[in-house]
């Protein structure tokens, strides 16, 4: 720093990356030009190098172009992002060299030490705002090109004396020296003066008078100098005011050539700008964030993807030649003959055999047959509710156990399985037939009344039931809509079994008694079939809702079992003798009960064995009551019961003997109707199978399909006939009419498996 008072002194504005500065340098007084151009302390290096480029910050030049100071970061380094022309940059977090950033991916990449960092939405935040700011300030800065300008003669080719001046007042020689260094002082504002002179500064406490000052010229941009700073503090040497001298208007010379730029300047540089840009587009791609970009360039590729359709090549079918022979003879015409067609490829189930397909009439009544048959198949809506269609014929195939045999019922199996066991698409169409004038007289809280079914359509059916309960009918008609696979889930009459079960369990005691108000001789039987209905229900749907009412329903059966094994009209007294007749519905629901996997005492099971080696003799024949004579309806339900109890054909001949003398002397006749009896003896035939089953079924399946009514209100159901016939009604012999012809599909053989294709 130079402390000389003959010294004038030249106010140097100084620009850098993070720095403003203001220094006084001494104007030397000597006659040697000073340099007109910057000095060149860029350093070079050897492009054939392959080792890391050194860092010099010192070394990096003020760029010629104005750089705004809001742009560049602070030295607290509160900034963390700067302008270096039209590339935004920030530091490196590992090695702190430049990083340059990508806008349009909001990412940074540093060219020292290859880490890339995602920026935040806060970052692009204040990218954003730097970027506005620049933009009005780059408009302060920048010199109008057009217009002249006035500059002041340059002071470094003029020798500069200067004039005598007048002694100050007498004052300590330590008033001359130079100031200790303070902080720079504020530049003042200089009044305009039309003779040219030089700011300056106090010399030591007093303030003197400032020369007249030429008005403010537009310089070039300033080139930081070599020399050391001189602080704004020092003592500056008083001018004299000059006399005045005629402006002289001279054009400002071009500005030097700006520096070539570094290689760390043309690594980072942008792309130059394409002249026809549009600024409003270039903003939007710029604000929107990258994952949006990616999201629209993917939408239009798959759009245009989607556009693209290869053509599949049509095979072309099987050719047919037409072609017409003339005769040439004459003959006269008549009335063509038409040859049928193979009617029986018609129908997916088999047609009976003593059909007479020359005769219209019976192919009418067998298409409108096949119609009704498939009412009782699935839908597509319906087959989410049910199982794997291919799981299901493996449960079939492979059923080893009381958990599968019920398994058969689905209606997706429905061909397969009438077509192997035995039925026809007549068989068919009169368990649909059936079942569609049981939906139709179904009351409107979900219950069947056997004596008062004509009310519900105000119908003249007839055939009214003796019974003046709801709970007899309600489990009776239930019965054959689960036998043929409709549950409260899936098929044509789910909301017909829904409403059902709704009244059954609605009426449920809290013991498990489904008899609701009966106390006649049908008490058991209404129990027995409704807990045959509440387990079915839950073994084939699983629905959790009805497993409790239905445990409770088996429960209250194996309380209401007398000491002998038996059952009877009523739960009585444990030393009251049961009768065959009951134990038959009893045995039945619990073994729908060991179907839904529900807990059924073994005891209960060997008891009511005990109860039916009471009631026979040789094993093959069976009486009402223990020391009752024998009876084809009783050996028939009791001989079924013998099977669920674990006979088989080989280690019991008493199963094989009664079974044939069933079928030698009381195969089903039209002329003496028992459905009673039919309807057990099809059952325990079906188990049985071989011959026997084979002419059972001939004779049952054409006398039931016969007799079905097929005209009026009524048809579809059959008229009370028989034993016992006019005590159920039309309900009563319509509800067992269509569980027996559901045979075969109702429950797995027990002595064979079924294979399906």
């Amino acid at each position: 720093m130079s402390t000389q008072t003959n010294q004038d002194s030249e106010l140097q504005h100084s620009f850098g990356p993070g720095e403003i500065g203001f220094d006084f340098l001494p104007l030397q007084t000597t006659s040697a030009p000073l340099p007109t151009q910057p000095e060149n302390t860029i350093p070079t290096f050897d492009m054939q190098s392959h080792t890391e480029l050194p860092l010099f910050d010192s070394a990096i030049p003020v760029l010629e172009r104005p750089i705004v100071a809001s742009s560049l970061p602070s030295n607290g380094a509160k900034a963390r992002f700067w302008l270096d022309g039209e590339t935004v940059l920030c530091g490196c977090p590992d090695c702190k060299a430049p990083m340059s950033v990508r806008l349009w991916l909001m990412t940074a990449d540093c060219w020292r030490c290859g880490i890339s960092i995602d920026l935040t939405e806060e970052q692009e935040r204040e990218i954003g705002k730097l970027l506005e700011a620049r933009k009005p300030a780059l408009a302060k800065v920048a010199p109008p090109a057009a217009k002249p300008t006035v500059p002041i003669a340059p002071a470094a080719t003029a020798k500069v004396t200067p004039p005598p001046v007048s002694p100050p007042a007498a004052k300590a020689p330590s008033a001359l020296k130079p100031a200790p260094p303070k902080s720079p002082a504020p530049i003042s504002t200089t009044p305009k003066s039309t003779s040219p002179g030089v700011a300056v500064g106090p010399v030591g406490k007093s303030p003197q008078p400032t020369a007249p000052v030429a008005p403010p010229k537009v310089l070039p941009p300033p080139v930081r100098k070599a020399e050391p700073v001189v602080n704004a503090a020092a003592v500056a040497v008083v001018a004299p005011p000059a006399p005045a001298v005629p402006e002289k208007r001279v054009i400002a010379p071009p500005p030097p050539p700006a520096a070539k730029p570094t290689p760390q300047q043309r690594r980072t540089a942008p792309p130059p700008k394409p002249v026809e840009e549009v600024d409003w587009l270039k903003r939007f791609l710029d604000a929107m964030p990258a994952w949006m970009i990616s999201g629209l360039v993917h939408l239009i590729a798959l759009t245009l993807l989607a556009m693209f359709t290869v053509p599949e090549d049509e095979e072309e079918g099987p050719m047919i030649i037409l072609s017409a022979n003339i005769s040439h003879e004459r003959v006269e015409g008549g009335d063509a003959l038409v040859l049928p067609p193979d009617v029986r490829a018609q129908f997916d189930m088999p047609l009976p055999e003593k059909i007479d397909l020359k005769n219209p009439d019976e192919i009418k009544s067998l298409v409108a047959a096949n119609q009704d048959a498939r009412e009782l198949r699935l839908d597509n809506e319906a087959v989410q509710h049910l199982a794997n269609v291919d799981v299901v014929k493996k449960q079939v195939e492979n059923a080893t156990g009381v958990r599968q045999a019920l398994a058969a019922r689905d209606p997706r199996l429905r061909v397969e399985m009438v077509t192997q066991e035995g039925g026809t698409t007549m068989t068919e169409a009169a368990v649909a037939r059936g079942l569609r004038w049981l939906a139709n007289h179904q009351s409107n809280d979900g219950s069947w009344r056997l004596d008062d079914f004509e009310s519900v359509h105000d119908c003249n059916c007839g055939g009214r039931g003796h019974f003046h309960t709801k709970a007899p009918g309600t489990a009776l008609a239930m019965l054959p809509f689960l036998g043929a696979g409709q549950t409260h889930l899936a098929g044509k009459h789910k909301g017909t079994v829904s409403r059902g079960l709704r009244w059954l369990v609605q009426h449920q005691k809290e013991n498990g008694d489904l008899r609701h108000d009966e106390r006649s001789n049908a008490g058991m039987y209404t129990h027995g079939q409704a807990a045959i209905v509440l387990c079915e229900a839950f073994a084939m749907t699983g629905d959790e809702e009805l497993r409790i009412p239905a445990q409770k329903a088996t429960d209250f059966v194996v309380k209401a079992q007398f000491n002998d094994g038996g059952w009877r009209y009523q739960p009585g007294p444990s030393n009251d003798r049961g009768d065959t007749s009951v134990v038959g519905w009893q045995l039945m629901a619990l073994q729908s009960a060991r179907a839904a996997n529900l807990n059924v005492p073994e005891r209960t099971l060997l008891r009511a064995s005990a109860y039916l080696d009471r009631c026979t003799k040789d094993g093959s024949q069976y009486g009402y009551m223990a020391g009752y004579a024998p009876t084809p309806t009783m050996s028939a339900e009791a001989l079924l019961c013998r099977m669920y109890l674990g006979w088989n054909k080989k280690q019991n001949p008493a199963l094989k003997r009664g079974v044939q003398r069933l079928v030698e002397d009381h195969l089903p006749l039209k002329g003496n109707p028992n459905l009673y009896y039919w309807y057990y003896a099809t059952q325990t035939m079906h188990h049985y199978g071989g011959e026997e089953w084979d002419a059972w079924n001939l004779k049952m399946r054409d006398v039931l399909t016969s007799t079905q009514e097929n005209s009026g209100h009524a048809a579809g159901s059959w008229a009370p006939r028989g034993d016992h016939a006019d005590r159920g009604g039309r309900i009563y012999m319509t509800s067992l009419s269509v569980c027996t012809l559901e045979v075969y599909y109702r429950h797995l053989p027990i002595f064979r498996q079924i294979k399906l294709d």
